[in-house]
């Protein structure tokens, strides 16, 4: 075996220290996303796996696709509008909670704490984008057999069957970008499976990522910007 000398173990140690240390100066990722309206086909693919993914109830889907109707006739276009939660900088819905259950994770996503939710709505009422649904207890388990055997783990944590106290129920609920599949280093579902390629997920503090380069572009805009909410969903017209 070869032997190690005392200079070699020093040189080693001090390559470590330098790499936690360039790890601690790391600034935390501001996690956002890119839709492309030129490139949305209206397909509704986002909002299926989305509702695979994080095998939501009826009348709770994170992801919907709005068609908006352009022009006159016989001159006519239809423009799809994807809308997520807009992981918003200034969420209404977190201002107007009485019991904080809405708060900013440091990675920028909005999240819910379901364990101190008390269903009052108000952040559903809060929110200009209409991203925000309440868990009634509703279930497909009539329609799917196996459906309540397995749920997906939300916000990291595995939830367990809609009976089990670790389900969301009586809640409001939304997108949170797919936390559990960032965990993973996995992009969120809706970006995975999207057919025409026009979502984009990335770090807006790595200059050199898509989402950077792209949220610069001229085409660049956000939904109801001129409500302050400053949202981490960015779209390109």
């Amino acid at each position: 075996m070869q032997k190690v000398t005392r200079r070699q173990l020093f040189d080693k140690l001090f390559l470590r220290a330098q790499a936690a240390e360039r790890s601690e100066k790391k600034p935390k990722p501001r996690w956002a996303m890119v839709i492309d309206l030129k490139k949305c086909i209206g397909c509704d693919t986002c909002t299926v796996s989305c509702k695979a993914e994080n095998r939501t109830p009826p009348g709770v889907t994170y992801n919907v696709v709005l068609t908006e109707e352009k022009g006159e006739t016989p001159h006519v276009t239809l423009v799809h509008i994807p809308r997520p939660c807009m992981q918003c900088d200034r969420p209404p819905c977190a201002q107007v909670c009485p019991v904080k259950a809405t708060y900013k994770l440091k990675n920028g996503i909005t999240a819910i704490d379901y364990e101190r939710c008390i269903g009052c709505r108000y952040c559903i009422t809060a929110c200009p984008y209409g991203a925000r649904y309440f868990d009634f207890g509703e279930s497909y388990v009539t329609e799917m057999l196996g459906y309540e055997e397995i749920q997906a783990p939300e916000y990291g944590v595995q939830r367990g069957k809609r009976q089990g106290q670790k389900a969301p129920q009586g809640t409001a609920r939304k997108c949170h970008f797919c936390f559990h599949r960032l965990q993973r280093d996995e992009e969120p579902a809706c970006v995975e499976t999207c057919l025409g390629d026009a979502r984009y997920f990335g770090d807006l503090n790595d200059p050199n990522s898509i989402v950077s380069k792209l949220a610069k572009s001229p085409r660049a805009f956000h939904l109801k910007e001129e409500m302050g909410t400053h949202p981490r969903v960015i779209y390109l017209k």
